[in-house]
């Protein structure tokens, strides 16, 4: 991915637009959990901000701990749950998992290495 592309990782439930590309992991419920994917992406993939529904906090506090947990540092940028849809059309791809935690979805914004 180059600087400043996106990559989701969303729910089972998350609507993906028709012209984006689907990475579909998802087997059966929970698997693969939304955290396992997150944490693995990020161990390939150099990320500069993630953008994450403001709602996320509040209807699933212990997973956004997670989320914050993983990221550190990054850059978060809040944007309302429609908001996170909508952006998905200019996201390079979207992987989806088998999560069913309410809000469990992210975008990665690639970084550099260098």
């Amino acid at each position: 991915m180059g600087h400043t592309d996106m990559l989701a990782i969303g729910d089972c439930g998350l609507p993906i637009p028709k012209e984006t590309e689907r990475i579909d992991l998802a087997l059966i419920k929970g698997v693969p959990g939304f955290i396992e994917t997150l944490k693995a992406i990020l161990e390939e993939l150099q990320v500069e901000e993630v953008l994450i529904a403001e709602e996320t906090e509040e209807v699933s506090p212990e997973l956004f701990k997670e989320i914050k947990e993983i990221i550190k540092d990054t850059k978060i940028t809040f944007i309302s749950h429609e908001e996170l849809k909508k952006e998905l059309k200019d996201c390079k791809a979207v992987v989806r998992t088998g999560e069913q935690t309410p809000y469990a979805n992210i975008i990665l914004k690639s970084g550099v290495v260098f």
